[in-house]
């Protein structure tokens, strides 16, 4: 994440991802510059070129509101990029920074995924890490090495774009997702860590990174695909922990008697069966001692694991 600020660079990078024609300008000629010149945003904006300038290249990060809500519209950005642009604007005392502890999981919220032993629910954190998850989600990622981050799940962990069905759709909304957490807390260190690991390991990544586009988890559809059960289309809901705001549970849900409740189904009950061939031979092998079910919850809890 190197250049002049993060505002600099968002802004840079929007610029250059527009045409003249999407902005109502003629284009002349052969341009020099990918998108929009400097001062054509400037003009649309109705500011000076100067000013702009010293936006752009970080020599000046406290415009007013009218000048945020000016660029925003000249650069054609919707309500979550303007969002985005503000929170840039911001300075650094108000900046929503994590809480130190902020990857431990309130323990009401984990007893509310152990309720749910017919729904895959986790709770990721701003860089997308799996902070915790019930059991169906286990066994729905079943075929990754690793259900630790969904950054790299999606870009690093071969079995991702088989898992994705729409893997471009998964991709590009993965990269939004922590661009927008970013906006909150530049300086993140794991948001940084997380960024710099999959630029490295995926082109894709890096260069979907390099976008700027932002976008928050919302209620959509999913399509996936489990080696064990088939093809599933899901209901994806996100929720913002109240208590824990950096903090996202993630609900996927299936139509009611669809060919996916029936798959769920399915991995709940391979789920059942192998505790209770792990109880039994516990059972066996000492007859006094708590079985796997009373001594474990079906949750489990990641501490923001390193990426590989």
């Amino acid at each position: 994440m190197s250049g002049s600020t993060p505002l600099g660079e968002f802004l840079r990078a929007r610029r250059e991802a527009l045409k003249p024609q999407d902005v109502g300008l003629p284009e002349h000629g052969r341009r020099r510059v990918p998108g929009l010149r400097r001062e054509e945003v400037a003009m649309l904006a109705g500011v000076s070129s100067d000013y702009y300038m010293r936006l752009e290249q970080g020599r000046e990060s406290s415009p007013s509101p009218q000048v945020v809500d000016a660029v925003a519209a000249a650069l054609h950005l919707d309500d979550e990029a303007i969002d985005h642009l503000r929170r840039l604007t911001r300075a650094p005392q108000e900046r929503r920074t994590l809480p130190a502890g902020h990857e431990q999981v309130n323990p009401q919220l984990l007893q509310l995924l152990d309720s749910w032993p017919d729904t895959p629910a986790f709770v990721v954190g701003p860089a997308l890490d799996i902070l915790a998850y019930n059991a169906l989600a286990a066994a729905l990622h079943s075929g990754f090495r690793r259900f630790d981050n969904l950054g790299r799940i999606v870009f690093v962990d071969p079995a991702g774009r088989d898992f994705y069905q729409d893997w471009e759709r998964a991709a590009q909304s993965c990269v939004a997702e922590i661009r927008a957490a970013y906006g909150y807390d530049p300086t993140s260190p794991r948001i940084a860590e997380v960024v710099e690991t999959l630029s490295a390991q995926s082109p894709e990544f890096a260069e979907l990174w390099a976008r700027h586009n932002v976008k928050g988890k919302t209620r959509q559809t999913k399509y996936l695909k489990h080696a064990q059960v088939g093809d599933l289309q899901i209901q994806f809901s996100a929720f913002t922990v109240n208590e824990a705001p950096h903090q996202q549970l993630v609900v996927y849900q299936a139509e009611p008697a669809s060919s996916t409740a029936a798959a769920f189904a399915e991995l709940r009950s391979r789920i059942d069966n192998r505790q209770g061939e792990q109880e039994q031979r516990e059972a066996e092998w000492s007859p006094n001692r708590p079985t796997t079910r009373d001594a474990q919850a079906a949750h489990r809890h990641v501490t923001s694991s390193k990426d590989d």
